[in-house]
């Protein structure tokens, strides 16, 4: 998932779930405007799944189909995250 030099990694996948990418030319079009505000709430959704995750690994009582969902929920959040960290990380060289 390597970018070539000059293209940005967007935080979304095309049809069947092959990388995205978008030229790094202008920081300021739309679509570059439109990838940083997702990345923004994709981060957002992942910290606050993270603080529910606590909770209910906190609860005692939370039942193995909550448990199922939880992880279901992190795991999509984990690729969101990942793929906005590969993004940012291509960007700095």
């Amino acid at each position: 998932m390597i970018a070539q030099e000059g293209w940005r990694l967007l935080p979304w996948s095309g049809p069947d779930g092959q990388p995205c990418y978008l030229s790094a030319d202008d920081h300021d079009s739309y679509m570059s405007r439109l990838e940083d505000n997702t990345e923004s709430v994709q981060l957002g959704m992942a910290a606050e799944l993270l603080e529910h995750a606590r909770e209910v690994l906190g609860d005692s009582d939370s039942d193995p189909e909550e448990l199922r969902l939880l992880t279901a929920g992190l795991t999509g959040a984990l690729g969101d995250t990942l793929r906005v960290a590969t993004s940012r990380g291509e960007r700095l060289r």
